[in-house]
């Protein structure tokens, strides 16, 4: 009976950590939310990691080796390595792809590229940090200053960090609330007079480069159509870009995780 390919996955959204297991990607994601009851009933990213990536913090080839088949011949779903500090001891080089699920464990496979897309230097932009911070930030810095920032600053900051982009006009967002005593933000769990003083401090205070909106994000609560661009891993100077395909690829090439999405 041939044995299962071993793969190393980390996941980083609802929680971050290291993994062997013997399943192939699709069949994870889809185990990691449908397939026990154990794990997670809401959308989960995770990315795989180079099989051949070694850290003295992480017992990898211990946990690998039992990493086997049980003796039905079923492969071995998941063989936890680690759940601390994970993201802060993986290279960004040994991150190969990042995989999105969504709650019915349909997967959407993401490729690093180079990060292409025009970012207006003067633009006010929402952050969604994800791992291993979990905090909204607007932000009137682009994605590389970005990454920078919260990666060579202790006090607010991580070693390395996975962070997106909400799809939101905050320009929009200003004008059409100007004149009202009460806000209205189409975002899940945002206080919308809080999120009006804090745009309202950058604009005014362009010296101060970010704002914390919420200490709890709000990936939990909205859709995966609402990341602009895609994913960015940072590390100081380094960063590694994971992007969204468009959305007509995604009618027609990744139809089936498409329509789930909500």
């Amino acid at each position: 009976m041939p044995e299962h390919k071993k793969h190393l996955y980390m996941t980083v959204f609802p929680n971050n950590a290291l993994i062997a297991s013997q399943l192939e990607p699709e069949q994870f994601g889809e185990h990691y939310t449908t397939g026990s009851e154990k794990h997670f009933g809401q959308k989960v990213i995770f990315a795989e990691i180079d099989i051949n990536f070694r850290n003295p913090y992480f017992e990898i080839d211990k946990y690998l080796a039992e990493t086997v088949e049980h003796p039905d011949g079923q492969p071995k779903k998941t063989k936890f390595i680690c759940s601390y500090n994970v993201l802060e001891n993986v290279p960004l080089s040994a991150i190969q792809k990042l995989y999105l699920v969504t709650t019915n464990g349909k997967v959407l496979p993401l490729s690093s590229s180079p990060d292409v897309n025009y970012h207006d230097p003067k633009k006010i932009r929402i952050y969604q940090e994800i791992c291993p911070l979990d905090t909204l930030v607007v932000s009137n810095i682009d994605h590389k200053e970005f990454g920078k920032l919260i990666t060579t600053q202790i006090a607010k900051g991580a070693p390395k960090v996975l962070f997106t982009q909400i799809d939101f006009d905050v320009d929009h967002f200003l004008e059409s609330n100007k004149s009202n005593q009460i806000p209205h933000i189409d975002l899940p769990a945002v206080n919308p007079s809080r999120f009006f003083e804090t745009i309202s401090e950058l604009k005014d205070h362009p010296e101060k480069v970010t704002k914390t909106i919420s200490l709890g994000g709000i990936l939990r609560n909205i859709s995966y159509k609402f990341l602009k661009h895609g994913f960015w891993f940072a590390c100081c100077d380094e960063i590694k870009f994971f992007p969204m395909p468009s959305v007509e690829e995604l009618e027609n090439k990744y139809f089936y995780w498409w329509k789930f999405v909500r």
